[in-house]
């Protein structure tokens, strides 16, 4: 990789317009440097969202010899848990009645593997998580960087939103993971039965 220099100086200077840029774009929230992580958020879901393009109903239902998730199960996973810690952590309020509706399955079974989800299509994950981003993104455009670092002293543990994001990052980031090895296991089968 190679980072062009101007003369005498000891700085980055812009890419050329036909190369890939590894940037984040400052998204408006709060105040701060509270827009970098909601960028940083962003670019996470965005990955995520390339991850499963073009996905059919198969793949998202389709269960691995070798795993207990499905695709569907782990897109539906990725956005409760991230309504979860908005609400119950960083807002440390009930989650919206509206919201409930489209995460209306619990997140594990009793013997604590995730809920199996089948049956809904790809835009229906899409819009799911969509609506709870958007949730997410409302709260952190209205935040303080005070109220974003703010220990919240809950019950079991103490957070703050700004690790929250972080943690939702990693969280999305390992089942995006997955999702894209499911995939590949899905075709490499799918290809080896006809």
């Amino acid at each position: 990789m190679h980072r062009k220099r101007s003369e005498g100086e000891n700085r980055l200077v812009a890419a050329p317009p036909q190369r890939r840029q590894l940037v984040l774009e400052p998204v408006s929230a709060g105040s701060g440097g509270i827009g970098a992580w909601s960028a940083a958020l962003t670019d996470c879901r965005t990955r995520t969202l390339k991850a499963i393009a073009g996905i059919d109903q198969n793949e998202l239902d389709w269960q691995a010899p070798f795993w207990a998730n499905t695709i569907g199960t782990l897109l539906y996973h990725i956005a409760l848990i991230e309504a979860d810690w908005l609400y119950a952590e960083i807002l440390e309020r009930p989650i919206p009645e509206d919201l409930k509706a489209i995460l209306h399955l619990d997140d594990r079974q009793s013997n604590g593997e995730l809920t199996s989800v089948r049956g809904e299509t790809a835009n229906q994950h899409e819009h799911r998580l969509a609506r709870v981003r958007q949730d997410f993104r409302q709260a952190l455009a209205s935040m303080t960087l005070t109220e974003f670092r703010r220990i919240r002293h809950l019950p079991d543990y103490d957070v703050t939103p700004e690790w929250v994001v972080l943690h939702l990052m990693q969280h999305e980031a390992e089942h995006r993971g997955q999702i894209v090895v499911l995939r590949k296991s899905f075709k490499q089968i799918d290809r080896s039965a006809t």
